[in-house]
């Protein structure tokens, strides 16, 4: 069901409907893996009932990801101890009230990598999050059970974070559209941190109209009389398959990048994994080096591993990298100067099986990922199918939350994922 789909059903209707997908259409939607809360049926009818109707999202339902504030409910973050050290919130992060105000209606919370701290869907404490549609392959993370539960059809829109691909990821390997935003504007700032200068907001929708639609009633929506110039990117390392699709998909956008703009790109791009780990490491490491030794047995082994490599980033490695970050900032300045987007493949496979989720194929996705973190740029998500039935997606990346690139790629029939 879509938006307008959504709207169209009375409010009792309406939570009815909700409860029968997640409980009976897809049971695993009320395990630990995909819904952290989720409203019992007749809040929800009351919250349909109280929700202005104006608008694009009045009278929509979405899931949030459980890196945000809503009053009575504890904010856990994916983790076994968050709650015992911030206190149950008492006011809404501001994009819930943004949400609010604007007539959507939250349904629950979703499950996420523990802490946001990972790209697949693995949770050591509340079950690892599925794909919806193949058993033994991972949702993608670490925004796992918002993507998974609008690939599944529980709820049409959904909220993430992205830091290093949070949003990018699980949206390639889900099948659906995302959009992820910019690092410190309000609807981040009052979410659970990981790295707060790479941290971003964003959501999931199963289609490129309710995208619009969203970042229409969100954000708003520029257009221009000039076609927009773009050139599509391919780095080295896709899966046959993937570069193939990507290639296609990203035909009905724009061409491929000449080869003097590739070059400059590609070689500006190389470091970004290495650099993007040294520095949000760094940067998530101030956010958990009061909870570290004190919760040591409380962490997943994934998180562990992670946090004892970033206790260990010296002030030396950080300014080590800090060249090649200028250096990337400099060839995405450059980049805009002569074009309005670059679209880029956002994972390298489709989803991997659990065997596959390793360090190493963390790296392969954060060298597509992490140029866009690094620069703090916004960006859609768009899925690219693929003859085995999976998916892969493509970033649209953009250099303002407003540019007139999104509201042209997400035009009625602007873009075939193949």
């Amino acid at each position: 069901m879509n938006f307008s789909q959504w709207q169209e059903l009375a409010p009792e209707a309406a939570a009815r409907e909700l409860h029968r997908r997640a409980v009976e259409a897809w049971p695993a939607a009320r395990s630990g893996a995909v819904l952290a809360v989720l409203r019992d049926e007749a809040a929800l009818a009351a919250a349909f009932r109280e929700a202005p109707r104006r608008g694009p999202l009045g009278g929509v339902p979405y899931l949030l990801k459980d890196m945000f504030d809503v009053p009575g409910w504890p904010t856990r973050a994916g983790s076994s101890f968050l709650a015992e050290v911030r206190p149950t919130p008492a006011t809404a992060s501001a994009l819930v009230r943004e949400l609010a105000a604007v007539g959507s209606v939250l349904a629950g919370k979703t499950q996420l990598f523990e802490f946001a701290w990972g790209l697949t869907g693995e949770n050591a404490h509340y079950g690892d999050c599925e794909h919806p549609d193949f058993p033994g392959r991972t949702s993608g993370g670490s925004s796992s059970g918002s993507a998974a539960a609008v690939a599944a059809g529980v709820v049409p829109f959904a909220i993430g974070t992205d830091t290093g691909g949070s949003i990018r990821v699980p949206a390639s390997f889900c099948g659906v559209f995302g959009y992820r935003g910019v690092p410190r504007d309000a609807w981040i700032g009052d979410a659970v941190p990981l790295a707060p200068s790479f941290d971003t907001a964003g959501w999931f929708t199963a289609n490129a109209a309710d995208l619009r639609a969203s970042v229409a009633a969100l954000i708003g929506l520029r257009t221009s009389e000039r076609v927009p110039v773009g050139c599509y990117l391919e780095p080295p390392g896709l899966d046959p398959e993937v570069a193939l699709a990507c290639r296609a998909a990203a035909d009905t956008l724009t061409a491929p990048a000449d080869a003097a703009t590739r070059e400059h790109l590609l070689g500006a791009f190389a470091p970004a994994a290495e650099i993007y780990g040294i520095l949000a490491g760094a940067e998530s490491w101030h956010v958990h080096r009061h909870w570290a030794d004190r919760f040591r047995d409380r962490y997943g082994p994934l998180l562990l591993e992670r946090l004892e490599r970033a206790r260990h980033i010296g002030a030396g490695q950080v300014l080590g990298v800090e060249a090649g970050r200028q250096a990337l900032e400099l060839a995405w300045a450059r980049f805009f100067l002569s074009y309005d987007f670059l679209v880029m493949p956002a994972t390298p496979s489709p989803a991997l099986t659990w065997a596959e989720c390793t360090h190493a194929t963390r790296l392969r996705m954060l060298g597509l990922t992490a140029p866009v973190s690094l620069a703090g740029l916004p960006c859609l998500a768009l899925p690219v199918a693929l003859p085995s039935g999976l998916t892969t997606g493509l970033q649209v990346v953009v250099n303002n939350p407003q540019s007139p690139v999104i509201s042209w790629v997400l035009e009625e029939g602007r873009y075939s994922s193949g």
